[in-house]
């Protein structure tokens, strides 16, 4: 007999949906979980689809899955050993575009989610399942917008797992219950363009800079907490210049980013940059970008469940982390206190052959069920 997890993650990577195409995924989700008692909302916006689905009364916490059937792009097609939309089961690994990040996790829920329903048709609380095409793109049409129309309407979470991969060696070994914020500025440095070699009539943008960028660096925003590393500051791109090597330009570009934990504030790191570069004496317009707040689940109800849940699935003790970069988790934290991600291991993720093992998929399963067994008994 084939596992029903595996099928689906065949018939789910089997669609072309590279960001923010969805290629019927949802559609064929939709109709598994139709026949169970699902009330199904569409909530497709500005060519993102995404899927509001609910089960359940209004007693009890409400628990959510959330992920997206959206796959990056393939890299060149001809270092793949099999096409990515193809899935090709070898060797122990079931591979294509989406295998590890994350049509197996959303096949996962889907098929945890029948089995529970199948044995406690009357489960305390609801069941809520949170899918969107927009994750790995601009990220503004899918979870964050559904999570918008969710805060106006009142509704609200208890508990969210998000099915990013997560383990980092074996299935299931690391949950991430907590992002730092990511904020970027854009900062434009002013100066007075002329020639080279007549210093005392040019201002000089990139030497105007260089002190202010270096307290920048050297700067210790916070020291970090319990669960999160200090908060980093890191310039990415650095532009100036005519592409003439005897003129002073008349303005350097610098992009940077905070990667904040929760011992920081958005408005804290922004008035801090402004006080370093203001001292300096820098003249400069500064645009910023918040990308995503951080957020934390502390142990307690949804770690602790999640966590025996694995343990009794999977035989291992998983360990907390907040490191990587941003996720969904971002959006939704915003109307559910209590959000993990765990899934598959991330070895292969974005990668030529992004893969996961066969002997994963069945547990992935099982523990996103045990879970729904502890918390909605």
């Amino acid at each position: 007999m084939t596992d029903p997890t595996l099928d689906l993650a065949r018939e789910l990577i089997a669609r072309r949906s590279l960001t923010p195409a969805d290629d019927g995924c949802l559609e064929l989700i939709a109709q598994r979980l139709a026949p169970l008692g699902f009330s199904l909302e569409r909530m497709d916006h500005a060519g993102v689809s995404n899927l509001w689905a609910r089960h359940g009364g209004n007693d009890g916490p409400v628990l959510c899955f959330a992920g997206h059937t959206d796959v990056v792009p393939t890299g060149p097609l001809d270092q793949w050993r099999s096409d990515p939309f193809t899935p090709d089961v070898r060797d122990g690994f079931l591979y294509g575009r989406g295998a590890a990040d994350m049509k197996t996790s959303v096949a996962a829920f889907v098929t945890a989610v029948e089995r529970f329903i199948a044995a406690r048709p009357r489960h305390s609380g609801t069941l809520a399942l949170l899918l969107t095409s927009d994750e790995e793109g601009r990220a503004v049409n899918g979870t964050a917008r559904v999570v918008d129309i969710l805060k106006a309407r009142g509704e609200r979470l208890d508990y969210c797992i998000v099915g990013e991969p997560t383990a980092a060696s074996r299935l299931a070994d690391t949950i991430k219950n907590g992002r730092r914020g990511s904020l970027s500025g854009r900062l434009v440095v002013k100066g007075l363009q002329g020639h080279i070699a007549y210093p005392h009539l040019v201002k000089n943008p990139v030497h105007i800079a260089a002190p202010a960028l270096t307290e920048l660096a050297a700067t210790v925003w916070d020291e970090g907490n319990e669960y999160f590393p200090p908060t980093s500051w890191q310039v990415s791109n650095f532009h100036a210049g005519t592409g003439a090597d005897n003129v002073v330009p008349s303005m350097a570009e610098i992009l940077f980013n905070f990667r904040f934990s929760t011992a920081s504030t958005p408005e804290g790191l922004q008035a801090r940059v402004r006080e370093i570069l203001d001292r300096h004496g820098v003249d400069y317009t500064l645009e910023w970008t918040l990308s995503g707040k951080p957020y934390l689940t502390p142990r307690g109800g949804l770690v602790d469940a999640v966590s025996q849940a694995i343990r009794e699935v999977a035989g291992i003790e998983t360990t907390l982390s907040t490191s990587g970069g941003t996720s969904d988790g971002r959006f939704i934290a915003d109307i559910c206190p209590e959000v993990i991600e765990v899934g598959p291991v991330n070895a292969s993720i974005h990668k030529i052959d992004e893969c996961i093992a066969l002997a994963d998929i069945a547990p992935l399963s099982r523990i996103f069920e045990r879970s729904l067994e502890l918390l909605l008994p």
